[in-house]
């Protein structure tokens, strides 16, 4: 596990930009593992950038989105269909077809729409980088406390917390969604690398379970803990409750000696 500690938002976000961007170059057809969130915003805008500067193509890459609200059409300005559209596809060249976002407008047989996008991944060669945000109890997707280490693509029920923390994007008097199809624990560990960006003090408690505490269902994000290539991107606030900051940043400068390319 790396840990890279950023003095901001803007600096996490173009530090993670730069990654994927790398990963691109090195191989266009590119399995991208797609968040949404207030974290992301920066990471998609230097994408983009990196696109109308003509140093990046997106055609041949594909990508699979974490999650999505149940009951949303793509439509709904709080939808995470709307929020990738907006953010990021609008305005590069991802071809539609090599798109895919959970529909949180199915009905009926969700564990069979679950499988065929668990298979829909299989089939595109597994996700090459997945990109991650945190929520305040440790949840990665939309796996909340309890979530099985194994679990795979599923219909999950929001907690209260979440449900909270989703309220204030929502018109008043509207009700914010109870559930999301999202992708499992299990799912995102088989991605071949995984880079989780947090900002901010509210984040400060998972970061520190997380990376330094037991692995364990109550922080669904402590199970990183068993990928071989996670790497953190937090600002100083996110890492305040770390209790190892000097060697993180002594790993760090040791990996930029002896393996520069996992830092460009």
């Amino acid at each position: 596990m790396l840990v890279i500690l950023k003095r901001n938002d803007e600096e996490i976000s173009l530090q993670a930009a730069q990654l994927i961007a790398t990963a691109v170059h090195k191989k266009p057809a590119l399995v991208l593992g797609l968040a949404t969130g207030s974290t992301m915003v920066g990471v998609y805008k230097h994408l983009v950038g990196l696109h109308r500067q003509g140093s990046l193509d997106f055609s041949r890459v594909v990508t699979f989105n974490l999650d999505e609200y149940l009951g949303l059409p793509a439509a709904h300005p709080q939808s995470f269909h709307h929020f990738m559209h907006e953010n990021l596809f609008a305005h590069v060249n991802v071809l539609p077809r090599n798109i895919h976002i959970p529909d949180g407008t199915i009905r009926g047989n969700y564990d069979q729409y679950c499988a065929s996008y668990e298979q829909a991944i299989r089939k595109a060669g597994g996700i090459d980088i997945q990109l991650l945000g945190i929520g305040r109890n440790g949840h990665i997707g939309f796996n909340e406390p309890t979530s099985s280490i194994g679990s795979r693509t599923r219909l999950k029920v929001l907690s209260q917390e979440t449900l909270d923390d989703n309220s204030k994007f929502f018109a008043p008097g509207e009700e914010s969604p109870r559930c999301a199809i999202t992708m499992g624990i299990g799912t995102i560990l088989e991605a071949r690398k995984v880079l989780l960006l947090a900002a901010g003090p509210s984040k400060a408690a998972p970061v520190a379970k997380s990376i330094e505490g037991p692995i364990t269902s109550a922080v669904s994000a402590s199970a990183l803990q068993l990928h071989p290539d996670v790497t953190f991107i937090i600002d100083d606030a996110a890492a305040s409750q770390l209790t190892q900051r000097d060697y993180y940043l002594r790993v760090l400068q040791m990996t930029a000696l002896l393996t520069p390319d996992r830092l460009s």
